[in-house]
């Protein structure tokens, strides 16, 4: 197996499969040419069956509001207001408790088509970097007003632009209603023009606006945009407040993203040292442009690529050769891609990363062969969770963390062992295992590794060292 080849499918893809979705492979095609392979990918995708199959985000959000009205939140005022109503079952769920048992069916079918997608994708790097930017842009279930829409954020702001430039993605993330309604711009309006609620918005007892919040613009510069360090001040994060009000999410009877002229703050704003006109809606949107192209967003964004994809300390040359490429190219993120695959740090051994529990579980099930028949969801979803990562579910906007130490104390160590034992009794009777890891890993197989595989007392047992082993846990 060549180097090359060994690195694309393990570094860059999800895992070497010798027979994805019915073609030769990830490793027959990747070893004809590795990198022409990854740069064959830098375009637009076909959407999987089982992803194009799922609810728009504007489904989601009639979803909720139809659960609202379905459960009477507020029918009895005060602190009944967080009990189900009559239509809504045992008042002691309250009302969250019955939100999850409504939406869970609805996300577990985001989670497995999610998992379709990546463990048949013929695409892998380019699922990886959809992958990638969710994370950057992160929505979470942990605020459960959201879980019926996760999903469809990813599928319709993430995926459409992972391939083209990064405002676009910026924009369609920043605005999509997911995002306003994780971050509470919902909630953000300017001083002194809060209205009182009348209707279904009253009967619910919802949560008003009353005044500005600061969390998507904080949340947009930090972790979005320029970094911690990025060179903005608190009055940066106040005043981008100021200019994204108005920008909310439909009411109980109407749903996606709105801009409402009456709640937002006119006035010009000045952010970074630059003024911006009174402009309503467009005064966020200019600022949104103008911090996709700021030198900090070059670096931020350059530093998280080659930590993801080359080592968790970033050598220095290759966050500058990506910089660089955002900068000379209005932040094409095909040109940073591709000049992330002609650097020469991401094409050495030792795979420097550890797989994170959504990678070592799609790996697995790329390496054995599963498919959309046989994919074990309950099984891999339910290791998700004990491991720590279930989709959409990061504890923090921050996202999940791309760092070793992260994911490999004593608990989480023994959660992946006991992952490699099930999928060994579900898959490994079948497997030449030693042919198997060294058409998968090549090179990087150690003769520790290899010696143990070879002395394994059966093929089950050999699957689940190969699974547990240092080189499988690595990429």
């Amino acid at each position: 197996m060549k180097l090359e080849t060994l690195i694309a499918v393990n570094r860059f893809g999800l895992g070497g499969s010798i027979n994805t979705g019915g073609t030769n492979g990830d490793v027959a095609d990747a070893s004809r040419d590795a990198r022409g392979w990854l740069m064959s990918q830098l375009k637009p995708q076909k959407l999987h069956p089982g992803l194009a199959a799922l609810p728009a985000s504007s489904s989601g959000l009639k979803e909720f509001r139809r659960f609202v009205a379905k459960v009477g939140i507020g029918r009895a005022g005060g602190n009944d207001a967080m009990k189900a109503g009559a239509e809504g079952g045992s008042a002691a769920k309250g009302v969250e408790g019955l939100f999850r048992e409504h939406f869970g069916p609805i996300l577990g079918k985001e989670y497995g088509a999610r998992l379709a997608s990546a463990v048949e994708s013929t695409s892998p790097f380019h699922e990886r970097l959809v992958w990638f930017w969710s994370n950057h842009f992160t929505v979470s279930t942990t605020k459960p007003t959201v879980a019926g829409v996760v999903g469809a954020f990813e599928r319709e702001a993430i995926r459409p632009h992972v391939t083209g430039k990064f405002v676009d993605m910026l924009l369609a993330a920043a605005l999509h209603p997911t995002m306003i309604l994780y971050l509470d711009n919902n909630m953000s309006i300017a001083p002194g023009t809060a209205r009182p609620a009348t209707g279904l918005a009253a009967r619910a007892n919802l949560p008003r606006p009353t005044g500005l919040n600061e969390n998507l613009a904080r949340e947009i510069l930090e972790l979005h945009t320029l970094g911690v360090d990025g060179g903005y001040t608190q009055s940066d994060v106040t005043t981008f407040a100021r200019a994204l009000t108005g920008w909310t999410v439909g009411g109980l009877l109407d749903t996606g993203t709105r801009f409402d002229a009456k709640h937002h703050e006119s006035g010009a704003k000045t952010l970074l040292g630059k003024t911006y006109a009174d402009a309503g809606e467009k005064q966020a949107e200019s600022i949104l442009r103008d911090l996709a192209a700021h030198p900090s967003t070059a670096n931020f964004i350059a530093t998280k690529l080659a930590r993801h994809f080359i080592a968790d300390i970033p050598p220095p040359a290759a966050v500058e050769r990506l910089a660089k490429t955002y900068r000379e190219s209005d932040g094409d993120l095909a040109r940073v891609y591709a000049a992330l695959i002609d650097s020469p740090e991401a094409w050495h051994l030792p795979l420097a990363k550890v797989k994170q529990p959504n990678e070592l579980v799609v790996s697995t099930l790329r390496t054995v062969g599963a498919r959309a028949r046989t994919l074990p969801y309950e099984s891999a979803i339910k290791a998700l969770g004990t491991m720590g990562q279930s989709a959409f579910s990061a504890p923090s906007p921050k996202g999940w963390p791309d760092a070793a130490d992260a994911w490999l104390g004593p608990d989480g160590l023994w959660k992946r062992i006991e992952w490699a034992n099930a999928m060994a009794q579900r898959y490994g009777n079948g497997i030449d295992i030693v042919a198997l890891a060294e058409s998968t890993y090549g090179a990087a197989l150690g003769d520790i590794t290899r010696q143990t595989l070879a002395r394994a007392e059966s093929r089950e047992q050999a699957l689940a060292l190969w699974l547990a082993s240092p080189e499988f846990q690595r990429r």
